[in-house]
């Protein structure tokens, strides 16, 4: 209803234009639920009939950070572009570049130029070398614009502001900045960490305990997490009222419009203290090496990660430990060779033996030394298989895989006269029981 009165016939044209951007606002933006950067509201609030915001335009405007622009009606601010402020063009290279920063700077430095703009332009031009020297902002920009490489706030003099989009929406529909501000962070869980373990094929197969070393931040015994020494008074900042953040309000066109900052007293924590832990310096954690004992489970294979329950660093403020990730790396096993819960040896036996028939004894992950029994004729290659003497699967020891033994059949590469001689016979023997 507020846009159709706003675009009814004989309405200023400041009011057409103002009901527009928040249509625009509503109907065509997605935004963070977090926040979002000045650039996109100056996108999506600015006058949807005007030709060319870095032009001469008529109708409501906004008035946010960089240079000011004069327009017949009213005065536009607007960030100029990097590559005009430099005066090189997009694809200039980076020597280019470099000897534009430095000729803008003779210009416009403070103790050179007398112009009443030379310290303003300066800034500027210093801006605009630091995202376009630089592959990787100088991308962000060329793809996002300022918004690319100001973070989730608004670049200028001054730093990164966070907007709320709450905040947003309550400046535009006559919220006024009433919204209650967010409180300081209250303890929050500590980092997970990483270690390495390298354990025996045996264990890998049927589990054991191992031992590993760490460096991990404990909770500081003397504050207990708190940071602050045992008898010190704590106040409330007097700055932010406790909340850990503080407001400011820019009056607008479109009404108030309210961002928040972390606040430069107590750093968001929305405390002051008097006199913090000498233990740890206030931090309230203090960094210690520990042997930590770790169970390994039957079957684990190469890269498996286990988790030890709060052994990680602890948490800010009292906040509860993190995880520590033990990372399990296999040593190989001369004789044995695995894949998945199934095991692989080899045993090496001659022809005869081959065409005869032969018993040998293999290694198992049980027994050193198991007698096998290599039936007559069997060929080159050929696999014996041990039902159930294989490795457990993961944390099931009574289901086991299977040992397979690979048959290696050495052939003489040199044979004596009466040996060629017997296996001359032997050929023929056999040609002849083979014939029909």
């Amino acid at each position: 209803v507020g846009v159709s009165r706003s675009l009814a016939k004989g309405a200023p044209m400041w009011r057409r234009q103002l009901s527009s951007g928040r249509l625009a606002l509503l109907c065509g933006t997605v935004w963070s639920a977090n926040a979002f950067s000045i650039a996109a509201v100056k996108t999506f609030l600015a006058p949807t009939t005007a030709h060319d915001v870095r032009g001469r335009q008529r109708g409501a405007s906004l008035e946010y950070g960089g240079r000011r622009r004069r327009s017949r009606d009213t005065a536009v601010w607007m960030g100029r572009d990097y590559y005009e402020v430099l005066e090189v063009p997009r694809g200039a290279d980076q020597a280019s570049i470099k000897s534009a920063f430095r000729k803008a700077a003779r210009k416009y430095h403070p103790d050179v130029s007398d112009a009443p703009d030379s310290q303003e332009r300066f800034q500027e031009a210093q801006k605009a070398y630091e995202v376009l020297s630089d592959p990787d902002k100088r991308a962000r920009y060329d793809r996002f614009g300022e918004a690319g490489v100001s973070g989730t706030g608004v670049g200028g003099p001054g730093g990164g502001v966070e907007v709320n989009l709450e905040d947003i929406f309550d400046s535009f529909f006559g919220g006024g900045g009433s919204r209650t501000s967010r409180q300081r962070s209250g303890p929050t869980q500590g980092d997970d960490l990483r270690a390495d373990l390298e354990i025996s094929f045996e264990t890998a197969c049927f589990g054991g305990r191992e031992r590993v070393r760490i460096q991990h931040l404990e909770t500081c015994e003397t504050c207990l997490g708190s940071g602050v020494k045992p008898g010190a008074k704590v106040r409330t900042c007097e700055t932010c009222g406790g909340s850990g953040v503080v407001m400011q309000v820019t009056r607008t066109p479109l009404g108030n419009f309210q961002t928040q900052t972390t606040c430069p007293s107590c750093r968001g924590s929305g405390q002051m203290v008097d006199e913090y832990c000498p233990s740890c310096s206030g931090q309230g954690v203090r960094r210690k090496s520990k042997q930590v004992t770790v169970n390994i489970p039957c079957g684990v294979d190469d890269g498996v990660k286990l988790r030890v329950a709060g052994e990680g660093d602890a948490g800010a403020k009292g906040g509860p430990a993190g995880d520590l990730y033990i990372f399990l790396s296999v040593k190989a096993d001369p004789q044995l060779k695995r894949d998945g819960s199934d095991v692989y040896s080899s045993v090496s036996i001659d022809a005869v033996d081959a065409m005869l028939g032969v018993s040998k004894t293999t290694r198992t992950l049980d027994e050193p030394n198991l007698k096998v029994n290599i039936p007559p004729g069997t060929q080159p290659g050929a696999k014996i298989k041990l039902s159930g003497k294989g490795v457990p699967r993961l944390n099931k020891k009574s289901q086991r895989g299977d040992h397979y033994v690979t048959v290696d059949v050495k052939i003489p590469e040199e044979l004596s006269a009466k040996a060629l001689d017997l296996v001359n016979q032997l050929q023929e023997e056999i040609a002849n029981s083979s014939t029909p």
